[in-house]
């Protein structure tokens, strides 16, 4: 596998040969490969942002050269380098650079404007864009009307309208509260991991570090060393790195979970989690809707996860026309979700804060919700497969054997489409409960 991106002893020195030459760069060599999650971390002023702009071609090195997908930038023609800034590299910055008199759809669409593109295609995408990140209903405002979390997600879908396979981002959190940094960050490591792209950015906060499969460390113009968290580069590449042991799952929760799921990949766990528990809520819980449909309730539910809207919320935009940026469901339809969704959240909240008292009030959820007509004593057998489950003792199949086994044998006595019904969702909820 070949280098996506070369850079070959680079140097930028502003102000070359005069009283107040800076250096910005100083014999910078790095290759980074396809599919990478690379890091460029460091303290103000090290040279990380002249790093990142020098490959997006927007500063020129004074020595040196990078090459991307094989191509020399300084071989390139005007119209070739042209091709990779609309194609190629889609750039987002810590300031946003929105347009304040265009709406939020004109925003994300205007580089397929630059293209010559047909308006219904592109406001087609930009709409589909939008949606994806779960802000398809500001469509029509300004920037003005947003806040900085979402203004950064229609600044990360603009930089994706042409679909391009390497996305450089010059400290996209900076500006952003905690709560806001954190769905960005989740949403660049998604693109990583679930869409394959080259993700590049630049940070000085070492709380962003694990978030990367690379981690560039930069002073005083230069790279300094390099850890690895999750290598993706050719055994041949591999050389000379400081490398940080990848951690894997500890906890016997994780391993039962892993085991239910078989998915769940340990590398989710740390960012792509609450995606992989909205889309398994909802193939749980829905059935009879186009993708579509299930597509905006996928990204209604991951905004209740991520607690960006509550499940009130969640159903009036679920009733919303779909042209109108909702689901397109009907009323009663969305009611039923939404009560669904609170009452399993509920028992996620008691396992939580309450555990030691939490079983009992389980088993009575899966009595109301799957009409068991259970008498006291196969109660207290529910109630202690339960306890099993919840201590990771058993995992999904062990649960469902006790559910389905006869009472005579030691069993709870559903049937097995019912103990099939029930352990699932227990899993989703175990799930839910893990972070």
């Amino acid at each position: 596998m070949e280098p996506l991106i070369s850079i070959d002893k680079l140097r930028v020195i502003y102000n070359q040969g005069k009283s107040n030459e800076s250096r910005a760069l100083e014999e910078t060599t790095l290759e980074i490969f396809p599919k990478e999650y690379v890091i460029i971390y460091g303290p103000s002023g090290c040279g990380k942002s002249t790093l990142l702009y020098s490959i997006a071609g927007l500063q020129k090195p004074t020595y040196g050269d990078i090459t991307i997908n094989g191509r020399s930038f300084s071989k390139m023609s005007k119209k070739e380098q042209l091709e990779l800034h609309q194609t190629g590299i889609g750039l987002v910055f810590q300031a946003f650079y929105l347009i304040p008199s265009l709406t939020i759809l004109d925003n994300v669409c205007l580089p397929r404007v630059f293209r010559g593109e047909r308006h219904s295609d592109r406001e087609r995408d930009g709409i589909q864009a939008l949606r994806r990140f779960g802000i398809v209903e500001q469509a029509d405002k300004y920037p003005s009307q947003l806040s900085g979390g979402q203004k950064q997600r229609v600044a990360i879908a603009r930089a994706l309208i042409n679909q391009p396979k390497i996305i450089l981002a010059d400290e996209p959190v900076g500006n952003l509260d905690s709560e806001s940094a954190r769905n960005v960050l989740q949403i660049l490591k998604e693109l990583n991991e679930v869409d394959q792209q080259t993700i590049i950015m630049v940070t000085h906060n070492p709380e962003h570090l694990a978030y990367a499969d690379r981690v560039i460390h930069m002073r005083d113009g230069r790279v300094i060393k390099e850890d690895v968290n999750k290598d993706k580069r050719p055994v041949e590449a591999k050389k000379d790195v400081v490398m940080v042991k990848e951690e894997s799952p500890e906890t016997q929760e994780l391993n039962v979970l892993l085991s239910s799921f078989k998915s769940l990949l340990p590398q989710q766990v740390d960012v792509l989690l609450v995606p992989f528990k909205a889309k398994q809520l909802l193939s749980h819980l829905l059935s009879e809707l186009n993708d579509e449909q299930v597509s905006m309730a996928e990204t209604l539910v991951r905004e209740v996860l991520f607690k960006n809207i509550d499940t009130e919320e969640m159903k009036n935009r679920l009733d919303l026309p779909y042209e109108k940026g909702g689901g397109g469901w009907n009323k009663i339809r969305a009611e039923h979700m939404a009560e669904r969704v609170d009452r399993m959240l509920e028992q996620v909240k008691n396992l939580k804060n309450t555990p030691d008292t939490s079983v009992p009030p389980l088993a009575r959820y899966f009595e109301e919700m799957f009409h068991l007509n259970i008498n006291e004593e196969r109660r207290i057998r529910l109630q202690s497969t339960l306890n099993l489950r919840v201590l990771s003792k058993i995992g999904q199949t062990e649960t469902q054997k006790r559910l389905d086994l006869s009472f005579a044998k030691g069993g709870v006595g559903l049937n097995k489409q019912t103990a099939e019904k029930v352990s699932r969702e227990l899993e989703i909820i175990m799930l839910l409960k893990y972070s």
